[in-house]
């Protein structure tokens, strides 16, 4: 099941957040306190990983106390089913048409609702004969209130499996709720200690017994529900992105652990040692043993290294970290190398930017147990303390986690947003209502559209925008090519490019792109001119479809220059002149680098552009070029023209055609 797209409303700050498409890879944009982590949370409690409820006291929005009800659905989500998904339904539901898309709804009662479409809706709460509460061990007001908190966190999974009626996989929650038991028991000094133990013995034999009366239950929920309920992906949120320190001082982390004055710092280590296999308190117990015990933890620190180095192997094939663990007394140290010919080196020496990513990775995979697969995976704010292009490297890292996940993720920083993919921007914006989620990049707030601009690498108080209307063309020295192409024409008594339009030149394709973006957010008049070659036409498609469609229609056109002149296939600006005209210049620009090669003429090779023909020969000559020096000779060669009649014929006819289509973009005759 892949999530497309979810609804908030009546969570916190959000009254309706409206219904917002989902990416694979989607990025929510608001300044501080726009309402992004109420979102992620909202979304998160839908289906999370560990057991957490929607609080109607605590979160039903304040301003609208007299419309509180538990049947409200806080969140809504609508999946795509697989083929496979589809037919198992089929099979389930007697050949019923099952439709591609399935709604799932979860309410402050804690019920989940499905639907297949307006007249289907299936059932939610089954008639049982078991209470839930008399089933189970009791809470008691003596347990410390982080172990009560987290038994009744618990309970409440429970009951939602029940009320879901995955009485199959009531018996998988007992390993995982005994361990979240244990870890919040107090210290054996305490005087709830017992009490707590108590409990965590009962609750598995409780929870097992449980799922077995209920099983033997017929169910009055449909087979599809069931099977919805058991295939819906993990939601994962997370918002704490600690640093691991690899150094550390065992009895002291002990000592701390003892007295419940764990750091951030301790608590990640804690979690190292949780994914190793290795436990504390046999750490520290080894070293003051005698040589065999020394020995054999020795050992252990190897096969736990070995162990986490093949956990992230298997879910970050291309992370090549290397782990090793060593030990002196007390002191514990961690060395690791991400290169197979890098020298192992202690995690603190490695740099900061390292040091997050490793400990990030790690994180990751300890909040989801390793199972880094059909997951919605729910980042706020990551990277938020990392340097802009360590910033720019995590958008790389969240292409992989996103590999056979879904993944959002929240930022108010420009340098965590690609905007080589628009399409998965969108807006936080704070409305009378409360907030809702918009794709409009136009219409967005001030402060989420300069987070857009700063993005682009512009400054909030500057602009080199100087005219209404824009022609935004790939590189300089296509800049160079059209103002002087543009001037012989009007030398010539023909139309060129009108005096009101500003030539701004990007640094490829798809800067081009980024570029008319900002333009459009400005209101301006643009017109994008692409090469028809595939770069080009990606970044044709990319303003088209991400941009100008969702955005700006009527002030925004884009152009590929193929089209312009009627010429079919690939096609630049050079190809607007005979292929003898372009390759003279060549030899005149690098004459001594063909004499040396003992070249005395070019030979175009292979199919594209006029250039990439070029380059193809000249490569095969061990001839380095490029097409700077060229473009200036080209100019300086179309400058010196006295009239339209030293320019080559069909160039000529070409060039006329292109600035008509140009001067027909922006409304000009």
């Amino acid at each position: 099941m892949e999530l497309i797209k979810f609804r908030v409303s009546m969570y916190k700050g959000i009254i309706d957040s409206g219904w917002i498409d989902v990416n694979n890879l989607t990025v929510l944009v608001g300044k501080n306190e726009s309402g992004k982590t109420s979102l992620l949370k909202a979304l998160h409690k839908l289906n999370p990983y560990n057991p957490e409820s929607y609080e109607i006291t605590n979160e039903w929005p304040r301003n609208r106390r007299s419309e509180k009800n538990k049947e409200h659905k806080v969140c809504q989500a609508k999946f795509r089913l697989s083929a496979e998904e589809k037919e198992d339904l089929l099979k389930l539901t007697d050949g019923e048409t099952i439709p591609d898309i399935v709604e799932v709804s979860r309410n402050y009662a804690e019920q989940l609702e499905i639907s297949f479409g307006e007249e289907t809706v299936l059932d939610t709460t089954p008639p049982l004969e078991i209470d839930v509460s008399d089933a189970l061990p009791e809470v008691k007001d003596a347990f410390s209130p982080e172990f009560k908190k987290c038994a009744n966190d618990c309970l409440d999974a429970v009951k939602r499996f029940v009320n879901e009626e995955r009485f199959a996989e009531l018996g998988q929650l007992t390993q995982n709720h005994k361990s979240l038991l244990r870890r919040r028991r107090v210290q054996p000094q305490d005087r709830s200690y017992d009490i707590e133990g108590h409990f965590i013995n009962r609750y598995p034999d409780a929870l097992n017994q449980l799922a077995q009366e209920l099983q033997q239950l017929v169910p009055a929920q449909s087979n599809a529900h069931k099977y919805i309920t058991a295939h819906l992906p993990t939601f994962v949120y997370m918002d704490d992105y600690r640093t691991f320190s690899g150094n550390a001082y065992l009895q002291e982390i002990q000592s701390r652990e003892n007295e419940r004055r764990l750091t951030e710092a301790d608590k990640t280590f804690l979690m190292i040692l949780y994914l190793s296999n290795l436990k504390l308190d046999e750490l520290i117990t080894a070293a003051g043993g005698g040589e065999e015990q020394i020995e054999q933890r020795q050992y252990d620190l190897a096969d736990g290294a070995d162990a986490l180095t093949e956990v992230i192997l298997n879910q970050f094939p291309d992370r090549r970290y290397e782990i090793e663990y060593r030990v002196d007394g007390q002191n514990f140290f961690t060395y690791v190398k991400d290169k197979p010919d890098s020298p192992l080196i202690r995690l603190e020496e490695r740099s900061k930017g390292f040091q997050w990513f490793f400990s990030f990775d790690l994180m990751l995979m300890h909040e989801t147990e390793g199972s880094l697969k059909g997951c919605v995976i729910l980042l706020d704010e990551p990277g938020l303390h990392l340097h802009p292009d360590a910033q720019k490297s995590l958008l790389g890292r969240l292409e992989e986690y996103a590999n056979g996940n879904t993944l959002l993720y929240t930022t108010h920083l420009p340098f965590m947003i690609d905007l080589n993919h628009p399409d998965r921007v969108r807006v936080l914006k704070e409305t009378k209502d409360g907030i809702v989620v918009t794709i409009d990049f136009v219409e967005s707030p001030p402060e989420s559209k300069f987070v857009l601009q700063a993005a682009l690498g512009m400054d909030a108080s500057q602009s080199f925008l100087v005219a209404d209307q824009n022609l935004v063309v790939e590189g300089v020295n296509d800049y160079w090519v059209l103002t002087e192409l543009s001037n012989l024409l009007q030398r010539g008594g023909e139309a060129g490019l009108p005096k009101d339009v500003f030539i701004t030149p990007g640094g490829s394709a798809s800067t081009a792109v980024h570029i008319a973006t900002i333009m459009i957010g400005q209101n301006l008049d643009v017109v994008a001119l692409f090469d028809s070659d595939n770069e080009g036409r990606q970044a044709q498609e990319n303003l088209d479809h991400n941009w100008i469609t969702q955005y700006n229609k009527a002030r925004t056109k884009t152009i590929l220059l193929g089209d312009a002149v009627d010429a079919s296939g690939d096609f630049a600006l050079e190809d607007l002149f005979p292929e003898k005209f372009i390759t003279d210049i060549v030899k005149e620009t690098y004459i001594k680098q063909l004499a040396a090669a003992d070249v005395d003429e070019i030979t175009l090779q292979g199919e594209g552009i006029l250039w990439q023909k070029i380059l193809r020969f000249m490569n095969g000559k061990d001839i380095k070029i490029n097409k700077g020096p060229v473009a200036k000779r080209l100019r300086n060669k179309l400058s010196g023209m006295n009239d339209l009649s030293e320019l080559p014929e069909e160039t000529k006819e070409k060039a006329i055609k292109l600035f008509q289509s140009i001067r027909k973009a922006f409304g000009r005759n």
